[in-house]
């Protein structure tokens, strides 16, 4: 597959995201990804055949800079890569997705950090988590000694860099704000210095993702890889990078990227319920394929409408802070609100879609090697994240009526 580069004006959204190099290349991988599925769950990691494909396509340097040798995209690129990964396998999907974040989130970094994470000519892979807490340290020269444990490490088998947080004790208590809140700081470990938990990652859906808990001990941090962990999850601590893609409040990135994945699953789901009734005779039914059942015919004219108009919803919210963005002015909180919103929502539309048509597949459904039974199994899995939580609309609600949202939304 040929290296993607990517180019353009960093002021627009492309015209048509469906013609974009990447794009096309997410879409020629996503059919031969089920060669690769039952290795994935298996091994819980992605074979180095696959990986070699993927940093080819470019999929590991979807946000980089592209002064970093990265693509550079813009929030809708990306999140379309993820999908249409997502769609060929979830857990490839995911891990594309949460790498996304993870880059930007590195891009906060001292230059002197960033600039050792991304050398010239890299094949960076990032994993880690951007949730507080899971470490604490010590101050020494020149940066911390750290000790900790941290969950959901999705890709840390492939990764060279893990992202983690921490706090700093000081007379063995958490150095805390003038209001008396405990502080963290976002760290980067090199991948040689963690141990991978085996066994930690034991769960019903996106086994690929190989999220497993991973420890450092009393590793020696320089400063250069941490900053101050500001936002809850997270807030644009990488703005002074060129280009509107930079300039993005988190929330057009932190919730969609993981909304992505679910509404990919989900469409994978609606197409392998519409693949099965096409040669599936029912038991005990009338004559006939499934496909010729009204309430087949239904569901999927349902599920398809269901998860298009999330979708859309989602694409709208970020175009216009996108806009905002590029005609030089602030996001409003409301905008902001509304884009988390639209993630959420496009979510619980991709959870609809995938019920409905996880139930008109009968007794195949719940095979253990049916696409049906892994698309719902991966699909679960990803709208239980926090990111696409439910008590995110009464975040939205307390925006909308002039009440304090609190930390997760700014």
């Amino acid at each position: 597959m040929d290296t993607i580069v990517s180019g353009g004006d960093d002021t627009r959204l492309p015209a048509d995201v469906e013609v974009q190099p990447v794009v096309q290349a997410a879409l020629a991988l996503r059919p031969k990804l089920r060669d690769y599925v039952e290795a994935i769950e298996r091994d819980q990691r992605f074979p180095k055949e696959l990986v070699d494909r993927m940093h080819a396509a470019g999929f590991y340097r979807l946000l980089i800079p592209r002064a970093l040798g990265g693509l550079q995209l813009d929030p809708l690129t990306y999140l379309r890569v993820s999908e249409l990964l997502a769609e060929g396998a979830g857990s490839v999907g995911w891990n594309i997705a949460n790498g996304g974040v993870g880059q930007l989130v590195s891009l906060g970094l001292p230059d002197e950090g960033v600039h050792e994470i991304y050398p010239e000519g890299h094949s960076t892979v990032m994993a880690g988590t951007a949730v507080q807490g899971g470490g604490q340290a010590i101050a020494v020269e020149g940066g911390y000694r750290v000790t900790g444990r941290w969950q959901f490490g999705s890709g840390c088998h492939e990764a060279a860099w893990l992202l983690g947080s921490f706090q700093l004790l000081e007379n063995s208590e958490p150095r805390r704000d003038a209001d008396g809140k405990p502080l963290f700081w976002r760290a980067v470990f090199s991948r040689a210095e963690a141990e991978i938990v085996p066994g930690s990652w034991d769960v019903a859906g996106l086994r690929g993702t190989g999220s497993f808990d991973w420890t450092v001990d009393n590793v020696f941090l320089p400063e250069r890889r941490t900053m101050p962990h500001l936002g809850a999850p997270l807030d644009n601590q990488w703005s002074r990078w060129s280009g509107v893609t930079y300039q993005l409040p988190a929330q057009c990135w932190v919730g969609p990227h993981h909304s992505a994945v679910i509404t990919g699953i989900a469409r994978a789901g609606i197409n392998a319920l519409i693949e099965l009734a096409g040669g599936k005779q029912p038991r005990g039914r009338p004559a006939g394929l499934l496909c010729d059942n009204p309430q087949v015919q239904d569901a999927v004219g349902r599920a398809d409408a269901i998860l298009n108009a999330g979708r859309a919803y989602r694409t709208a919210m970020i175009t216009e802070l996108w806009n905002t963005i590029a005609s030089g002015e602030e996001t409003t909180l409301e905008q902001r609100a509304r884009c988390r919103l639209a993630a959420v929502q496009a979510a619980d539309c991709a959870r609809q879609a995938m019920d409905l048509v996880y139930r008109h597949g009968g007794s195949t459904s719940f095979k253990r090697e049916s696409r049906l039974a892994e698309c719902w199994r991966d699909l679960h899995t990803v709208g239980q994240t926090v990111t696409l939580g439910p008590e995110w609309y009464p975040i939205g609600g307390r925006v909308y009526l002039g009440l304090d949202p609190g930390s997760r939304m700014r």
